[in-house]
Parts: structure tokens; C-alpha cells; sequence
């Protein structure tokens, strides 16, 4: 009998994984979305009449209100822009958020969003990173704002400190009706229907308010809503941070509306993203 030897064969080798296969890098949720809001920041810049909103809309609101009706609401312009401007600020910072939504929208319907996609981020990345992009348009609607409300005699009745925070609650109050806007982008089929059914949601949050005649003054029907209201809530926290006032109730309401709104339809939007992705 004969006995035939092969050859022994090269040894195999061990596959190593590449470095970060299969592997969470930490922080990665907050690297990718500040990447993305970055990504934003650069297509606002890129095209500044997207800014026109939160310039103009604010300072047409002012004069609207101040020079229409000041005189025959408060019996003076001035006492009138003072308690105006603070809820006007509010107000604009909420109708801003709605241009998250409608830019989300508009995405994921050229397909910018299948992109993202297949790339190796988180997957709720692409919402935040729109989400806290769009908060650039929060600052220039609030340094606009008070740059005309100076110009036309508005006055801070506090301190620069109080202030801040007040344009830090007003912000974050829009951050959380911003994921609102995040869901309707999801969910609507075009960025007109976003638009259209988030004035509709506004409209009545903001105007239904004592933002521009005090509650006693309304009938009692608005009375009771306007007291539920939680814009309502994030005006006088604004009026008494920044002109002097009660702050503690509104305060608190307010940030827990904030955390809220968030808790409910962050995980709400990040869900419909999954399910259309």
C-alpha cells in the first residue's frame, strides 16, 4: 500500500473585525446629530431667505399691534409694547418651529433621508440633527426682535440675566413644539399639508392667549381656555422675567410642558421615521 501526503496548507487565518464592527461608539446619537444640525446650519446660510420669517413676521407683528391697537388697549403705545414684545417673542419662536417640520417633509421626499439611511448612524439622528439645526432661526428672530423693540422705546424691566433665561425658555418651549412639527413631517404627504395643518395648531395656541389684552378682560368661555393654554403659561413666565412680574408658577409650568411635549412626541416622530424609512 501506497500512502499519499499533501502538503499542509496555509494555516487559516482568524478574521479580525474591523474596529467599531458591531460596536456602539459612545456618544454616537449626539456626534451624528450635531453633525446633521451642522449639515442644517450650512443650507441656512446657503440660502438666507429662509430667514425672512423669523425677521420680518416679528417685527410686522409689532408694528401691527403696537401702532393699531396699543392706543385703544392700553390708552398708550409705549405701556403697550412693553407688555406686547415679551409674548410676541413667544410667539414667533413657535410659528419658526413650524419650518422644522415642512424642511423635514421636503427631505424625505427627494429622498435626502434614504440616504442618511444607509449610512452607519443612529437612526433617529437625522431628527435631531434637523431639530437643533433649525435652533439658529430661534436667535435671530429673538436678536431681531428686541433689536427693533429698542429702536421703537421697548425698555427690559429687570436685568440682562432675567432676560436670558427668559429667551432660554421661550427657545426651549419651541424645541419641544418643534418635534411636533418633526411628527407632521413624518406623517403628511407634502410640505404644503405640514404647513397648513401646523398654522392650524398654532393659531389657536397663540392667539388663544393673553398675549395681547389680559385674561380678566376676556369672556369667561376663552377665559377657561386661555388658562389651560400652556403658551399662556410661557408668556407671563416671559413677561415677569423680563419686565418684572410673578415667574415662579409660570415658571414651572412651562418646564413642565416643556419636558411634556417632548417625552410625548419625540419617541412618537422617531417611531413614524422608523416605520417610513
Amino acid at each position: 500500500m501506497t500512502t499519499t501526503t499533501r502538503p499542509a496548507g496555509p494555516p487559516q487565518q482568524t478574521r479580525t473585525p474591523r474596529a467599531g464592527a458591531g460596536q456602539k461608539r459612545p456618544f454616537g446619537l449626539v456626534r451624528h446629530s450635531l453633525a446633521l444640525a451642522v449639515r442644517s446650519l450650512i443650507k441656512t446660510i446657503r440660502t438666507p431667505e429662509q430667514l425672512i420669517d423669523v425677521t420680518l413676521q416679528p417685527v410686522m407683528f409689532v408694528v401691527i399691534f403696537v401702532y393699531l391697537l396699543g392706543g385703544a388697549i392700553s390708552g398708550s403705545q409705549h405701556a403697550y409694547l412693553q407688555y406686547l414684545l415679551p409674548a410676541i417673542m413667544v410667539q414667533t419662536l413657535m410659528f419658526a418651529s413650524i419650518a422644522t417640520g415642512v424642511s423635514l417633509n421636503t427631505d424625505v421626499e427627494k429622498g435626502v433621508f434614504d440616504r442618511f439611511r444607509s449610512l452607519p448612524i443612529a437612526r433617529s439622528a437625522p431628527l435631531v440633527g434637523s431639530v437643533v439645526g433649525d435652533l439658529i432661526r430661534f436667535v435671530v428672530s429673538i436678536v431681531v426682535l428686541f433689536a427693533f423693540g429698542y429702536a421703537i422705546g421697548f425698555r427690559i424691566g429687570t436685568n440682562p440675566l432675567s432676560t436670558i433665561a427668559a429667551c432660554l425658555l421661550a427657545i426651549a418651549f419651541a424645541f419641544a413644539i418643534s418635534w411636533i412639527g418633526v411628527l407632521l413631517g413624518v406623517l403628511m404627504r407634502s410640505p404644503g399639508a405640514v404647513q397648513g395643518t401646523s398654522f392650524l395648531m398654532l393659531f389657536p395656541l397663540t392667539f388663544g392667549t393673553n398675549m395681547m389684552v389680559p385674561t380678566d378682560t376676556l369672556p369667561g368661555w376663552l377665559q377657561a381656555w386661555v388658562k389651560i393654554n400652556p403658551v399662556t403659561d410661557v408668556m407671563e413666565a416671559a413677561r415677569g422675567l423680563i419686565i418684572g412680574g410673578p415667574v415662579a408658577k409660570p415658571v414651572a409650568h412651562s418646564l413642565l410642558w416643556t419636558v411634556g411635549i417632548i417625552a410625548v412626541f419625540a419617541p412618537l416622530a422617531v417611531r413614524a421615521y422608523r416605520r417610513r424609512a
